[in-house]
């Protein structure tokens, strides 16, 4: 199958051609832990564990590594503040990360290094560079020279006297140009360092992710993913000083999603508007933020409000709903035959919905469109599994369930593994009730009835059963 990206280099949708027709090297800039990952953050994750999902689908396999930025000056800030050590607070908000990670379904990288576990790589890297003139010292740093390296800028197409100094690069030496940035930072009293040829120091934000990502994946790597906030100046540094130590490209595509806004208000803290993952979820199902993500093709901004909340909340209510009724029927089958149907013509239309999913990710991984199929594909198959038909063949269900797992393998949003907790209980509701039925206890029956139906569900009497499912408002 022929996949296309867009790729922010040449700023245009591009077949994708890995340097291997079977192995895919993906790196991804993962968190400066220094406080818990907010919204923006997730959208990052959880796009680019998406696409890795759909990759290893189409058969390939994919070496995916994601960074932690364990050295920073955020996080030395944050260790003064707390009156801990700079390891402590890295340490704790990798745990933490990787609690949010979970609940928000994305699977783990192939590698997740520390920039502080890759200082010797870091350090060869910056001789490499040093030994082909892209280096000076300033007042104990080390820095690249852009002007030495012709085609900085490229990426985010700024000209070289248009640039401004990045975030994190501090103005308070005269370098040769504005945009020149740190590669090694002389020790500071109180600091964390690490001995090395320039002295005593620790590395710059960006030749972290140049080290690691090319240890891993070699000096070109595949893809290299990230939000638009990235593009300058910190994937723009990593261009120059990648392909000026090896000479070679350094990647091939260029990912990028776009911004996340609250309520129409990019996020920052000057505003006051940030909003953690874990805020997100103390009233809603981690899974309603994944949807929100995937409802909005991952380079267009996201605007987060309670619409598209609610929006998201009632679409994973109609796939649990979908999912419920599924197996309602699915196990009634598997225990009695008296409700097989030998009729098998869906079958085949399942698998052009799936291949219709899966064209839609091949084309810029566009899930909107393919969470649009998932719909139809929920709409077209509860009219097959209406407790009225009371027949049904067992290899279409198959196919159903089949459908189901794939879709889930790559978006992560279908509860198919295990029964709710919330399921659990209404359940044992159900169970107690279709007790009183049977001992014609009908005041009891009645009371369980009145207390599923306030709990949100609604119960329906069908000739396989009683079968529940929730209101999707």
């Amino acid at each position: 199958m022929e996949i296309y990206l867009y790729n922010t280099l040449t700023q245009k949708k591009e077949l994708f051609v890995p340097q291997n027709k079977e192995k895919i090297g993906l790196y991804t800039c993962g968190p400066t832990v220094y406080d818990l990952i907010h919204i923006g953050n997730a959208r990052v994750f959880v796009v680019f564990d998406c696409l890795r999902r759909f990759f290893k689908q189409l058969g390939y396999e994919v070496t995916f590594v994601q960074n932690f930025t364990d050295v920073d000056d955020k996080i030395i800030n944050r260790a003064r503040e707390k009156g801990l050590q700079p390891e402590e607070i890295a340490s704790y908000y990798i745990e933490q990360y990787l609690i949010d990670a979970d609940r928000l379904g994305i699977e783990q990288p192939t590698v997740s290094p520390r920039a502080t576990e890759h200082i010797d790589d870091i350090i060869g890297l910056i001789k490499q560079l040093e030994d082909r003139g892209y280096t000076y010292a300033l007042e104990g740093d080390i820095l690249f020279d852009v002007s030495r390296f012709s085609d900085y800028g490229k990426l985010s197409r700024k000209p070289l006297e248009d640039q401004m100094e990045g975030a994190r690069v501090e103005a308070r030496y005269q370098k040769r140009n504005p945009a020149d940035f740190v590669l090694w930072k002389s020790a500071k009293p109180g600091e964390p360092y690490w001995e090395s040829p320039w002295g005593k120091g620790r590395p710059g934000w960006h030749i972290e992710c140049s080290a690691m990502s090319m240890k891993y994946l070699g000096e070109t790597l595949d893809i290299h993913a990230g939000g638009i906030d990235l593009i300058f100046p910190h994937h723009e540094n990593e261009i120059a000083q990648s392909e000026a130590a090896t000479g070679k490209t350094f990647v091939k595509y260029w990912l990028h999603n776009g911004y996340v806004n609250i309520q129409n208000e990019k996020m920052s803290k000057s505003l006051g508007n940030i909003l953690t993952v874990r805020e997100l979820y103390t009233n809603r199902d981690p899974r309603v933020l994944r949807l929100v993500i995937l409802f909005t093709h991952y380079r267009n901004p996201i605007n987060i409000d309670d619409t598209i909340l609610d929006a998201a909340g009632s679409y994973l209510n109609r796939i649990k709903n979908f999912v419920r009724n599924f197996f309602f029927i699915y196990n009634q089958i598997q225990s009695d035959s008296k409700w097989l149907d030998s009729d098998e013509s869906l079958i085949d239309k399942i698998q052009s919905m799936y291949e219709k999913f899966i064209a839609s990710l091949a084309d810029d991984f566009n899930t909107p469109q393919a969470l649009a199929v998932l719909s139809d594909f929920i709409k077209e198959m509860n009219t097959y599994l209406q407790p009225k038909r009371k027949k049904w063949n067992l290899n279409t269900l198959k196919s159903i369930l089949g459908f189901l797992n794939q879709v889930n393998q790559i978006l992560g949003v279908i509860p198919l593994q295990e029964m709710e907790e919330e399921d659990r209980e209404v359940l044992k509701l159900i169970q107690d009730r279709e007790i009183a039925r049977k001992n014609r206890v009908f005041s009891q029956a009645d009371l369980l009835r009145d207390t599923i139906l306030k709990s949100g569900y609604t119960i329906e009497d069908t000739p396989l059963g009683p079968r529940y499912y929730r209101d999707e408002d």
